[in-house]
């Protein structure tokens, strides 16, 4: 027996030896990248649109109109927008975002870093102009990002529990928080070097979600994986202890290779809940399907070390075969 111990604590302590000196080189690796990213250099300008909108005069219209010509459709003439500076629920829109925003300082902070690893992972993007406004609570456009601008709808990020937000349903009002800003703003970015599968599978769009959450991992790692994926901490809790459970759920009835439409409203679309059919379903969080692709995607990664941009294209397929995923216990 002492022979048996003997072995089997020089086994174990030269396997975390071993795995120690992994997690040393891993972390030294990503503070090099981080310390790489920090010296990149971008001129990123913010315009509060919002602000200067409401403190405006009627007279101040033609000059706001040349400063931003995008946010002033022409088939609008200018008594519109005098009419708008003194209408109750625009009034009390920009109120209301001053309370929330008074400053935009450490959203632009955040924003900044996120356009460094934006330009660190991908050097041929450009930096937009980023211009906030109010939108009248258009939650479903918050964020319009072209190449050369990036719009928030400020009137979008309020607070879940935020009066204006009375009418809409709970599961979309919980995002409508700054906390998911930035996180927002990211998954814009991602859609632009994305691609959606035409594989009509539910595995290529649970690893579809799955590369777009990754790619937050690198864009965003200041943010929290709930922030990344819109949940609340209880929510990802929920995810983190269940991950084994949903996994056979999904294997046991052959739902990955599945091409049923219906899957994606159980498990990839925005709702109250995922619907797996079961009691628990009311306490689970909505999405899963992406949190099971995130976690599929972040396995094959941590397995190749692959380059960022050769993951993109990746078929879904061989992102499952190569990771080895085993699910969280």
């Amino acid at each position: 027996m002492k022979c048996l111990l003997k072995y089997f604590g020089n086994t174990f302590y030269k396997s975390f030896s071993v795995l120690v000196v992994f997690l040393f080189a891993a972390c030294a690796e990503t503070d090099k990248t981080e310390e790489e990213i920090e010296k990149i250099t971008i001129d990123l300008k913010v315009s509060r649109f919002d602000q200067e909108f409401a403190r405006a005069s009627e007279t101040d219209i033609p000059k706001l109109k040349t400063k931003y010509p995008y946010l002033f459709p022409e088939q609008f003439t200018d008594s519109v927008w005098v009419a708008k500076l003194t209408d109750t629920l625009q009034v009390e829109l920009s109120n209301e975002v001053e309370k929330a925003f008074p400053d935009f300082d450490k959203e632009s902070e955040e924003l900044e870093s996120l356009f460094k690893h934006i330009k660190y992972y991908f050097p041929g993007i450009r930096v937009p102009h980023v211009v906030t406004l109010t939108s009248d609570v258009r939650y479903e456009n918050r964020i319009i990002l072209t190449d050369s601008l990036l719009l928030i709808g400020l009137d979008n990020y309020l607070g879940e529990d935020h009066h204006f937000y009375e009418g809409i349903q709970r599961y979309i009002a919980s995002n409508l928080d700054k906390k998911y800003l930035v996180s927002d703003v990211s998954s814009a970015f991602s859609k632009k070097v994305l691609t959606y599968p035409r594989n009509r599978t539910l595995l290529s769009r649970m690893v579809y979600y799955g590369k777009e959450l990754y790619l937050k991992d690198k864009l965003i790692p200041f943010a929290t994986d709930a922030q990344k994926i819109g949940y609340s901490d209880e929510e990802m809790e929920w995810a983190g202890a269940n991950e084994e459970q949903m996994w056979k759920y999904f294997v046991e009835r052959e739902l990955l290779y599945s091409t049923d439409a219906g899957l994606d409203r159980k498990f990839l679309d925005p709702a109250p809940f995922s619907k797996f059919g079961l009691e628990l379903d009311n306490e689970s969080p909505p999405r899963l399907g992406r949190y099971m692709g995130w976690q599929i995607v972040r396995a094959y990664m941590e397995k190749t070390g692959e380059d960022l941009k050769q993951l993109l294209d990746k078929p879904a397929d061989e992102i499952l075969k190569q990771s080895n995923y085993k699910p969280k216990r």
